[in-house]
């Protein structure tokens, strides 16, 4: 598909055409199979941990959205696969330095062409985002989708770091949770039945 094939099929919201730019769901899962993932979120408590060994000991480093890493020392360095429901801009691209990138989000006009046609680009599919929204009945943070995903796959464990539910707010902006379209209080709940039904997830 070319750039401009690209920008027509997302403007006319052509879903089976950008589908077909994604690695199937499968192949995704299939390669987490026996790994340790570490999904970092953005908790603003992060900063004061010294995770950041423990986080990049892991096979696979997965972050959201556009990131910050404050220090090595809380956060890591390395940033395997990056998990996106909002633009990237270049610098924050360059920073982060992932391999893969994965659309989360439901709003495929935010989705750019760079992103798109990267290698092993994965497009999670709209009925996946609908269910879980429909479970959670708010609108779900690119973090749960991410959870729930990873869940599915034959890894072999997934820790979670950053994820308080907004208890310390999120270092990538400074809205309130009265601000944002999430039910914090449901995603928690959902992950917590997560961690005790599944030994291979764990809440650092």
């Amino acid at each position: 598909m070319t750039r401009f094939e690209f920008l027509l099929n997302r403007t006319l919201r052509r879903e089976v055409a950008l589908m077909g730019l994604s690695v199937p769901q499968e192949r995704l899962l299939a390669a987490l199979e026996e790994k340790s993932v570490a999904l970092v979120g953005n908790a603003r408590a992060l900063v004061e941990t010294t995770h950041g060994a423990a986080i990049d000991g892991h096979d696979l480093v997965i972050r959201i959205n556009r990131a910050p890493m404050p220090s090595p020392q809380s956060h890591g360095a390395r940033t395997d696969w990056l998990a996106l429901a909002t633009s990237l801009p270049a610098d924050d691209r360059q920073r982060i330095g992932a391999a893969r990138y994965l659309w989360m989000s439901h709003k495929r006009k935010r989705l750019d062409w760079e992103t798109a046609s990267s290698e092993g680009f994965y497009l999670h599919p709209l009925a996946d985002y609908r269910a879980m929204k429909a479970e959670l009945g708010a609108q779900p943070t690119t973090g749960a989708m991410m959870i729930a995903l990873l869940s599915r796959s034959r890894l072999s464990r997934l820790t979670l770091f950053g994820f308080d539910f907004f208890a310390s707010l999120s270092l990538s902006g400074r809205r309130t949770a009265d601000k944002v379209p999430h039910d914090f209080a449901a995603e928690a709940s959902f992950v917590r039945a997560l961690i005790s039904g599944d030994s291979r997830i764990i809440r650092a």
